[in-house]
C-alpha cells in the first residue's frame, strides 16, 4: 500500500556529463516504486534530505515510515558497522519523530541491493537523457527532473500495489517550517546575544523582558538559510542567511499603544505631514443625561413671563 514505507538515498555521480560529481537524492514508495522525489545537490546531508521529505509531505502527506542508510545525517552510531543509537536522534530523526514518521535503518544486504540497483538504472539512463536534452547546470537538470523525467521514470518502472489504498494523510500542520530546521540551544550572554561558532546574533529588548541575558533559548536555522531565535513559544529574533535582521510585516504592530509585537520585527512608520482629522459628525450626540438650559433660553424665557404679567396687571385695572 502506498504511504506504508518509502526510500530515501543518494547516489554521487557526474550526471552532467562532465567532471563534476553530484549527489541524486531519491525518494520512492517501496509498495510501488514510485519516484515522489529526484533532485541533485552537491552534497547529501541533513539540510538537503529534509529538503526532499519535506516536499514529499507537503505533496503527498505524511507516511508510516522511512526506510535509510545508517549515514550520520540519518542514525548516530557509536562506531561504523554497529547498530544505531535509537536514544539519541541527528536533527534529522528529531524531526521525524515530531512528525511521526518511524526511522528504520537498513541491515541486510538485500536492501543495499535493490537502492544499487535502482541507482544503476538511473546512472545509465539520466545522463543520456540530459546530454540529449542539451542541458549542463544543476538548475537545469533539476527543473528537467521536476517537469519531465520523474513522471516518465514513473511510468516505465512504477507497478501496482499488492493492497488497495494509501496509507498518505494529508497534514494540517502549518509548523513544518520550524519542524524541517537545524536546532541549537544557547544560553543568552550578558550583552543579550547568542553565538554558533564564528556567528554572533543581537537579540533586541522584547516587550515583556528587557534582556534575556541567562535565558535558554533555540535557535532555529531554517532550510533557506535564515535564522529564527525563540524563548519559549515566543520568536525574539528574525535573521536572513548573512545575520542581518529580517521585518516580518504580517506582525506589525496593530493594537495601538498596548499592543504586542515581536522583538527584531520593527513597525512601519509612516509619516504624512499632517494629521488626518477625526471623521466626526458636527451633529450633537444624544444624551441620557438633562442639560442645564442655555442663558439666551433663559433670558427669553424671563421676557415672556413679565409681559404676561404686565398685560394681565393692565386687565385688572380696567
Amino acid at each position: 500500500m502506498p504511504g506504508m514505507l518509502l526510500h530515501i538515498d543518494g547516489s554521487k555521480h557526474r550526471w552532467l556529463n562532465d567532471d563534476r560529481w553530484y549527489d541524486l537524492i531519491v525518494i520512492l514508495d517501496d509498495a510501488t516504486s514510485e519516484i515522489y522525489y529526484a533532485q541533485l545537490v552537491e552534497e547529501e546531508s541533513t539540510r538537503t534530505v529534509m529538503v526532499g521529505v519535506r516536499e514529499v509531505i507537503e505533496i503527498q502527506g505524511l507516511f508510516c515510515a522511512l526506510y535509510s542508510d545508517r549515514g550520520s545525517h540519518f542514525f548516530v552510531t557509536m562506531k561504523e558497522g554497529e547498530k544505531v543509537d535509537k536514544h539519541r536522534l541527528t536533527q534529522f530523526g528529531r524531526a521525524l519523530k515530531e512528525l511521526g514518521v518511524q526511522m528504520i535503518a537498513a541491515y541486510s544486504p538485500q536492501a543495499r541491493g535493490r537502492s544499487e540497483r535502482n541507482f544503476g538504472t538511473w546512472q545509465g539512463r539520466l545522463p543520456q537523457e540530459l546530454r540529449l536534452a542539451r542541458i549542463d547546470t544543476v538548475e537545469n537538470a533539476n527543473k528537467f527532473l521536476r517537469e519531465k523525467y520523474i513522471q516518465v521514470f514513473n511510468t516505465k518502472f512504477s507497478v501496482a500495489a499488492a493492497e488497495k489504498g494509501t496509507a498518505f494523510r494529508r497534514t494540517g500542520r502549518t509548523d513544518l517550517n520550524w519542524i524541517f530546521t537545524v536546532q541549537t540551544e544557547r544560553v543568552v550572554g550578558k550583552d543579550n546575544t547568542v553565538a554558533i561558532g564564528s556567528r554572533l546574533w543581537q537579540i533586541d529588548k522584547t516587550r515583556f523582558r528587557s534582556t534575556l541575558a541567562g535565558s535558554t533559548v533555540t535557535i532555529h536555522e531554517h532550510l533557506d538559510g535564515n535564522v529564527s531565535i525563540r524563548f519559549g513559544p515566543h520568536v525574539v529574533g528574525r535573521y536572513d542567511s548573512q545575520g542581518e535582521k529580517l521585518i516580518d510585516p504580517s506582525r506589525e504592530k496593530r493594537h495601538g499603544k498596548g499592543g504586542s509585537m515581536e522583538a527584531g520585527e520593527k513597525q512601519k512608520q509612516v509619516s504624512t505631514g499632517s494629521h488626518t482629522p477625526l471623521e466626526i459628525s458636527p451633529k450633537t450626540r444624544d444624551s441620557h443625561f438633562p442639560t442645564a438650559p442655555t442663558t439666551a433660553a433663559v433670558d427669553s424665557k424671563k421676557t415672556a413671563n413679565a409681559k404676561a404679567k404686565a398685560k394681565l396687571k393692565t386687565k385688572e385695572a380696567a
